[in-house]
């Protein structure tokens, strides 16, 4: 009887929860989601185009490639493409897409390529990386070309447009195709190209490793999903945006990310909160890591400096996973221990916690040492304790070359 019990609650919820029964506006929704998801299968490099005006250095060049159409007229993306100096055998590649007020940067591609991995920088919101002459303002704007598709204007202000007509939609779309281009060359590791994305472009990569399962890797630095309870700009303009909670947030497609991924940031960003952050990351099944530098700053080249993204970016081609990984934390009252594991040996174990609840970009941030216990060989043990006051927190570890592991953001 409790079975057939059972059976029958079972057939009522899958009854209750057919698409045919959801509101005409959920089957948007469900719609939306497909469409997005089929950007994915945008695998055929997009046809390449030489960018007049622009002076080549090297083996660093200036392209287009094409996007996809936007309304009913054929889209171009402006790019830096550059590979290691002689190559021997395929490298390790990476897609770079920018943040707000950024376009494609030559100098991010230098910096990978003098790493070992070839790299395109992409401009996706249809700009060049030369600036508006002839204008007053202190930062002129970026030239836009004659293939360009839509711009972004404010936060998911366009989700009342046409799917396709969406800056998000076609910023996805650029970037799947800029991994399908740079895949393709023959001096490339196709099964070794990443993504990395800084601040708007960490929004995208977010969304985009759910979509494309074809990045080795990716890090998201900034950027994140779980944006609508944010307590700033972020949450004001999407806590009641159905399209960005129900088709754009990344959160919608993190049990799908199959790729390790480096949640890269710092305690006092004031865009992107370390608990969004960590909604993200602790929604994804494949291993990930976390770095939150302090006084690390929020701008492009604060988030291509630090030595962290590249070290695990080659941590992920040589041996496929992360170079270390924090493996437990756990809390007695007011003292922490956490269990690491290493490939690097470590130098210093550092807490950082606040006394503040707010926005955590607002908070102050207070660091002391903490014991750091080498217990064999690739392990590390870290104990330490809490200030009764304490609201948020998370460890440091670090090596002698300036590289760090963090634990998951801990409280609220």
């Amino acid at each position: 009887m409790l079975s057939l019990m059972k059976h029958t609650l079972c057939v009522l919820l899958v009854f209750l929860l057919s698409p045919t029964l959801l509101s005409a506006q959920e089957r948007d929704y469900v719609e939306m989601r497909k469409s997005l998801s089929a950007l994915g299968d945008l695998t055929e490099p997009p046809k390449v185009y030489q960018a007049d005006g622009h002076r080549d250095v090297d083996d660093v060049k200036a392209i287009f490639y094409d996007g996809i159409e936007y309304q009913g007229q054929p889209t171009r993306v402006f790019a830096w493409l550059g590979v290691p100096k002689n190559v021997e055998k395929a490298v390790p590649g990476i897609v770079l897409v920018h943040g707000g007020g950024g376009t494609a940067f030559k100098e991010w591609v230098e910096l990978w390529n003098e790493q070992g991995f070839a790299a395109i920088s992409i401009a996706v919101e249809g700009q060049l990386d030369r600036r508006v002459e002839g204008t007053d303002a202190k930062r002129p704007p970026w030239e836009r070309h004659a293939w360009a598709g839509p711009k972004r204007t404010g936060i998911f202000d366009d989700s009342d447009k046409p799917l396709e007509e969406q800056w998000m939609y076609q910023a996805l779309a650029q970037t799947v195709l800029a991994n399908s281009l740079l895949r393709s060359f023959p001096q490339v590791d196709a099964d070794k190209v990443g993504i990395m994305g800084i601040s708007w472009g960490g929004v995208i990569t977010s969304g985009i490793i759910g979509i494309d399962d074809r990045f080795a890797f990716a890090i998201p630095t900034y950027g994140c999903g779980h944006l609508f309870d944010s307590d700033n700009q972020w949450g004001r303009a999407l806590g009641e945006n159905d399209v960005y909670k129900k088709v754009y947030d990344p959160m919608n497609w993190m049990d799908r990310v199959k790729m390790p991924v480096l949640w890269l940031s710092w305690p006092k960003d004031s865009h992107f909160p370390l608990d969004c952050q960590r909604a993200c990351y602790q929604a994804t099944k494949e291993p990930y890591m976390v770095s939150l530098i302090p006084g690390m700053g929020h701008s492009h080249p604060a988030g291509w400096r630090p030595p962290d993204s590249y070290a695990f970016a080659k941590s992920i081609v040589e041996t496929g996973k992360p170079w270390a990984a924090c493996k437990d934390v756990r809390i007695d009252g007011s003292l922490i221990r956490l269990e690491i594991s290493s490939s690097k040996p470590l130098d210093k174990a550092t807490l950082i916690s606040t006394p503040d609840p707010g926005f955590t970009g607002n908070r102050e941030w207070k660091s002391k040492e903490v014991e750091l216990i080498h217990s064999g060989e690739g392990k590390w043990v870290v104990e330490g304790e809490l200030a009764e006051e304490t609201v948020g927190w998370y460890v440091n570890v670090t090596t002698d070359d300036g590289l760090t592991l963090s634990s998951d953001y801990q409280g609220k």
